[in-house]
C-alpha cells in the first residue's frame, strides 16, 4: 500500500495579496499551513519586496498553474527618479546619480517606444539560470551577469501619478517575461536621467485581480475560524480563456480512466469557433465541477490531465 499524504485533500485557489517582505515560497507555505493541504504551489514568483497578486494553488489546482504562468499582468509602480542602484531597486547599492527630472510630458513622449513587442534586457538580478545558477546568485557573489535580450510584450504603459517631481507612478499590463524594473531603467536611459523602482505593486494575473484578493491576515483569521474554505476558489479559476465542455456522468467515468470520449459534429464545430488559434485544450465539466484538461483531436477529446475532485474539497 501507498504511503498516505499528510494533510488534508483540499483544492482550489487562492487570490493572496501578498504582503511587503515576503517572499513567494514563504507565501505558499503559509497558506499551506492554513488549509493543512496536502499539495500547493504558486503561479508567477512575487519578489519579497513586491506586493500584491500572488495566486496560490492548493491540491488538484497545481494541475492549472502551467495554464496561469503565461496569463497576462498588471502592475503598479513608482520609479524615483535621481540613483541608478545595482539591483535597480530601493534596495540596491547606488552606482549613477543624476539632476535630471523628466517631466510628464517628456515621459509621455517616450512610452509608446515601450509599447508592443519589445526587446528587453532581464535585470542582472533575477530568477534567470546561467550555467545552472541563478542570475541573483552570482551578481550578489560579484560576478559580472551579461544576459542576452528576449522579446517581450507589453500591451499598455499609462502615468497614474506625476503630482511629485523626484517620482512617477505608472500602470503596466504585459505578457509573460516582462521586468518592471528592467523597463525603469531603460525608461530612464532614454530620457538621459537615473532611476530605480521604489514601490512595486502587481494587480493583476490573468483573471486573478484585487477584486478577489484577500490579505494574509485576513485568510489567517479565517483559519483560526475554521472557515478558510470561504476565500477558496474553484480549480477552473485559472482556465477562464479555455472553452469548457458539460459532458454527462459516463462521459466523465471514461475521460478519469484515461480513455477518450467522442464528440458530436455540432460540439465539434462549437468547440473550434471558442479555441484560441493553434490551441486544442478543452476543460470538460461536470456538474459544475471540471473533470479533465483534454485535447480535441478528430472528433474526440483526449484527457491531457484528470482531476480528482470527488476526493478534494471544493
Amino acid at each position: 500500500m501507498g504511503r498516505r499524504r499528510k494533510g488534508e485533500a483540499v483544492s482550489g485557489w487562492i487570490c493572496l495579496d501578498k504582503p511587503y517582505d515576503l517572499t513567494s515560497t514563504h507565501a505558499v507555505s503559509r497558506v499551506r499551513r492554513i488549509f493543512n493541504a496536502q499539495k500547493a504551489g504558486h503561479a508567477g514568483t512575487l519578489d519579497p519586496l513586491a506586493t500584491g497578486i500572488l495566486p496560490i494553488a492548493l491540491g488538484e489546482a497545481t494541475k492549472t498553474v502551467p495554464f496561469l504562468v503565461d496569463a497576462d499582468k498588471s502592475y503598479r509602480f513608482t520609479l524615483a527618479w535621481g540613483s541608478t542602484t545595482t539591483t535597480l531597486d530601493r534596495e540596491g547599492a547606488v552606482v549613477q546619480t543624476s539632476d535630471v527630472r523628466p517631466g510628464r510630458a517628456e515621459v509621455e513622449a517616450a512610452l509608446p517606444r515601450f509599447i508592443g513587442e519589445i526587446e528587453q534586457v532581464p535585470p542582472a538580478f533575477s530568477a534567470i539560470k546561467v550555467d545552472g545558477e541563478r542570475a541573483y546568485d552570482l551578481a550578489r557573489a560579484g560576478e559580472a551577469v551579461e544576459l542576452a535580450a528576449r522579446l517581450v510584450k507589453v500591451h499598455d504603459l499609462r502615468i497614474a501619478d506625476a503630482s511629485d517631481p523626484d517620482a512617477l507612478t505608472l500602470e503596466m499590463d504585459c505578457g509573460k517575461g516582462t521586468y518592471v524594473r528592467a523597463f525603469v531603467r531603460d525608461l530612464a536611459q532614454a530620457l538621459g536621467a537615473c532611476a530605480h523602482v521604489s514601490e512595486l505593486r502587481r494587480t493583476r494575473v490573468g483573471p486573478f485581480g484585487e477584486d478577489r484578493a484577500i490579505g494574509l491576515e485576513v485568510l489567517e483569521d479565517l483559519g483560526h475560524k475554521a472557515r478558510p474554505s470561504e476565500a477558496l476558489l474553484p480549480v477552473e479559476t485559472a482556465l477562464d480563456d479555455i472553452p469548457a465542455l458539460a459532458v454527462t456522468a459516463e462521459d466523465a467515468f471514461r475521460l478519469k480512466q484515461g480513455r477518450s470520449i467522442v464528440l458530436v459534429p455540432r460540439q465539434v464545430e462549437t468547440l473550434k469557433a471558442r479555441l484560441a488559434p493553434g490551441s486544442r485544450t478543452v476543460s470538460a465539466m461536470e456538474g459544475g465541477s471540471i473533470v479533465a484538461l483534454c485535447e480535441m483531436r478528430a472528433g474526440k477529446l483526449e484527457p491531457s490531465r484528470v482531476f480528482h475532485l470527488d476526493r478534494a474539497e471544493t
